[in-house]
């Protein structure tokens, strides 16, 4: 194949692209660490490419991961990276972290921020990896944009208009930019000092007007409805147009950053989302709905049964197993699906009170039965490592998934039909921001010898196919998860190394085990704890120290005047 002609072949099986020239107008390169396939298939990567493009003074061309053998070129235009005015990074995965330094590479961009001289072009990132924790990319981005790109992208693109050309020096104007939008991080204006045992002992700023604390923006109340302006035949969700049907999750699992990284929950009005899904149909008759609890979305049956109604069909990623009842699997059925997924995370009674689940054993079998009952398939996601999690918690998910299979075949039976059981079991990953963020993470050999055990006594049981994480790659998510800006040298190593990470961590002078498995003490500094997300990192506590006795906690309504979490007068300031 022609070196760049992939770019040509997906620009033509793409519907929705607004062309633009660039002359004249502000460009930016707007890169997904990934390839096109993932990258398009991220529908905040198309909502920041829309934001931009929407402005007439600004013009957005896409960059992914170019395949092997082929060369970094935008997708719109086959212009090279270095030719932009500002490279904007879309990250959304820790595990990408390798592919922004391959990136800046093949686009003749010098890795190092200290090294980049000119003004232009910047290098900024964003997407939630970043405003979860930045500090182990910290090194090689210019500036962060931490949060909801719709609250503050169109500021930071007005600075940047505004100051076009009016500096002579890059110093000047990031600082021009962070002292005009709150939510700018900028790693070059703040010194880091650490202790004698490797924890920070000062994270502040290094010059006047510069904030100790960065906010993450937060779009509340939200307007428009996400949803992706371009459809590709070469994406996941093939031919889908995807629609964020709500933002944020009050279920409060200690384990999920995004329950508590978006809170407050937010939803749209019913019939401002149903307009959205009218238009979507009219274009595919096929919508992804998106959202981190869909079962708590008000309006979420009218929104299925409007797609049915209209003869659409629709997918969804998971349902809380206490959300299923029989209305809700026959909207399912009629839109074409298949397979219901359904998260218990823990075997037992115990350990989901842990992770504040929410979800008795009692209510996970009416769902299986119920499922069954429809004659759809079944996927199951499990979590091993989990904290305070012993052999007896592991033990309980294998006699789990037998009872749950149990229920299936009983019920499949009696409808002549055979009912498909797929187990997923990852590993658990600590997350800043949620109140597992001062555990570590499970010794990978332990996490193997789990995995061994649950796979040969499941294989045992037949008609159920399972699979694993690889815990190697969990050990770098968490790496990358939990590190500080130190850890900015072992990605150089393994950018080095092409990837190699065992021999990174062999010449590193850092060790990686002091981020991934070490148990962090409250008053220790973590190293986001310059970001202000809203929730107090008290309430965090509490809710760590409630898992550690098995106590759940109330879900979060997002109500006015709750000041549970801090989050509401936060957003109240």
């Amino acid at each position: 194949m022609e070196k760049g002609s992939y770019r040509r072949i997906f620009k033509r099986k793409e519907k929705g692209v607004l062309q633009k020239k660039k002359r004249g107008r502000f460009s930016v390169a707007l890169v997904y660490p990934n390839l096109y396939h993932v990258g398009m298939s991220n529908l905040g990567f198309q909502v920041v490419y829309d934001l931009l493009n929407k402005r007439d003074e600004v013009v957005a061309e896409r960059f992914f991961l170019p395949s092997e053998n082929e060369q970094l070129r935008s997708v719109e235009s086959q212009s090279r990276l270095s030719s932009f005015d500002l490279i904007a990074f879309s990250i959304s995965f820790e595990n990408d972290y390798p592919n922004v330094l391959k990136i800046l590479e093949l686009g003749g961009v010098p890795l190092l921020a200290e090294e980049r001289q000119s003004l232009y072009p910047l290098v900024m990132a964003g997407g939630v990896a970043t405003f979860l924790n930045p500090e182990p990319l910290s090194l090689f981005f210019d500036l962060f944009l931490l949060g909801e790109a719709e609250q503050s992208l169109n500021n930071v693109i007005d600075l940047l208009l505004d100051s076009y050309k009016r500096f002579s020096n890059k110093k000047d104007l990031l600082f021009f930019i962070a002292t005009n939008e709150p939510s700018v991080y900028v790693p070059s204006f703040y010194k880091v000092e650490y202790n004698k045992d490797g924890t920070i002992s000062s994270f502040s700023p290094t010059q006047a007007g510069i904030s100790e604390k960065v906010l993450i923006a937060k779009k509340v109340p939200l307007d428009d409805v996400a949803h992706s302006k371009i459809i590709s035949e070469e994406t996941e969700f093939s031919e889908r147009i995807l629609i964020e049907v709500a933002r944020g999750c009050g279920r409060s699992c200690r384990f999920c950053a995004a329950g508590y990284i978006y809170r407050p929950p937010r939803y749209h009005d019913t019939e401002v989302l149903i307009e959205t899904v009218q238009k979507a149909l009219d274009k595919t008759g096929y919508v992804g709905l998106l959202g981190t609890s869909i079962a708590d979305v008000p309006s979420i049956d009218k929104v299925l049964s409007f797609v049915c109604e209209k003869k659409g069909k629709f997918s969804i990623s998971s349902i809380r197993a206490d959300a299923i009842d029989p209305q809700f699997l026959q909207y399912m059925k009629k839109a074409g699906q298949r397979q219901v997924t359904i998260a218990p995370e823990a075997g037992s009674e115990r350990l989901r009170k842990v992770v504040n689940k929410h979800l008795s054993e009692e209510k996970i079998i009416e769902a299986v039965q119920l499922i069954a009952q429809a004659e759809l398939s079944l996927k199951l996601y499990f979590i091993i490592g989990l904290p305070t999690e012993e052999w007896e918690d592991v033990e309980q998910i294998l006699r789990l998934i037998k009872l749950i299979k149990h229920h299936a075949v009983k019920q499949g039976a009696a409808k002549g039909r055979v009912i498909n059981i797929r187990v997923n079991v990852s590993c658990f990953v600590p997350k800043p921001f949620t109140p597992f963020q001062w555990t570590g993470m499970e010794e990978v050999d332990e996490l193997k010898k789990k995995q061994k055990w649950l796979s040969k006594k499941i294989g045992k049981e037949g008609g159920i196919r399972i699979s694993f994480d690889v815990p190697k790659w969990a050990y770098v998510q968490t790496l990358l998860s939990l590190g500080d800006r130190r850890v900015a040298n072992i990605l150089l190593l393994v950018h080095k190394f092409n990837g190699n990470w065992k021999k990174a961590f062999k010449f590193s002078d850092v060790n990686p085990d002091f981020f991934v498995y070490r148990q962090k003490d409250i008053s220790e500094i973590l190293p986001w704890d310059f970001i202000s997300s809203g929730i107090s990192k008290k309430y965090l506590f509490s809710e760590y120290n409630r898992a550690l006795f098995s106590e759940e906690s109330d879900i979060c309504t997002g109500l006015p005047g709750c000041k549970r979490c801090g989050v509401c007068d936060f957003l109240s300031l």
